[in-house]
């Protein structure tokens, strides 16, 4: 199936899958500069994160696409046409139906452990498609942060995947990368859900690649984490007209 998905289309199956998620496409949206796809609440929820740039190659997104990303109709169309093996059960499932598919897949839940693997995000968007989060949320993970913080200053994590505990991130991206480089097990991430936007229903399927493609970095050193989101944004913009140029 593969083979014949590739000779009649420039898509490979790995096309259908998001690099944010690590699940089947839903609702595939694309970059304008980099073309990369993603499903779209996994794009808007890394914008809120990232900012202006693309979650897989850091290029740049315009405010434009943060609002409204473009749908990817001509994937979505694609995705109604060919059938891909379920990672479990390796049954044929079309690519469109695929997740749909997951919920009721024994194998699939007996292996991940959960009824459904699809992550769910809980944005709520306004009129111009800003994303929003409850305050209550936000102030809970504050909390949580400061109180992960360890002597060093850094914040510190569990493992999750084999409940060793106060890892710095960085000492935990190397952890990981070294002990369950291979171990795909649907977790949530602790580094997620410590900062004020985190979402504690979100599951990561791919942890080490989560963290890999996200956690390169503290959040920490870029943005004042005891601040919620919308006074972070004012005193950018205050900042900005302070600039000499």
């Amino acid at each position: 199936m593969a083979e014949e998905l590739s000779a009649a289309t420039s898509y490979t199956e790995d096309d259908f899958y998001c690099p944010v998620c690590q699940e089947v496409l839903k609702t595939p949206v694309r970059t304008a500069a980099c073309q990369h796809v993603f499903c779209r609440k996994c794009f808007l929820t890394a914008m809120r994160e990232s900012g202006i740039h693309c979650p897989l190659c850091r290029g740049n997104v315009t405010r434009r696409e943060r609002a409204c990303p473009e749908r990817a109709l001509d994937l979505e169309n694609i995705m109604r046409k060919f059938s891909g093996s379920c990672r479990c059960c390796a049954k044929q499932i079309k690519f469109y139906r695929m997740r749909h598919h997951y919920k009721s897949c024994k194998k699939y839940q007996d292996e991940y452990g959960v009824s459904s693997l699809i992550p769910n995000f809980q944005i709520s968007q306004d009129s111009v498609g800003n994303s929003k989060r409850s305050e209550t949320s936000a102030s809970d993970n504050i909390e949580t942060y400061q109180e992960n913080t360890g002597s060093s200053g850094h914040p510190t994590f569990k493992c999750p995947l084999c409940q060793e505990s106060n890892f710095t991130r960085q000492r935990l991206l190397d952890h990981c990368n070294s002990n369950h480089l291979f171990q795909i097990v649907p977790v949530t991430c602790p580094i997620c859900v410590s900062l004020p936007w985190g979402d504690p229903s979100q599951v990561t399927r791919n942890f080490v690649s989560h963290l890999n493609q996200r956690h390169q970095f503290d959040y920490g050193e870029f943005v004042n984490l005891q601040l919620d989101e919308e006074t972070q944004y004012q005193t950018a913009v205050e900042e900005s007209f302070q600039v000499n140029i």
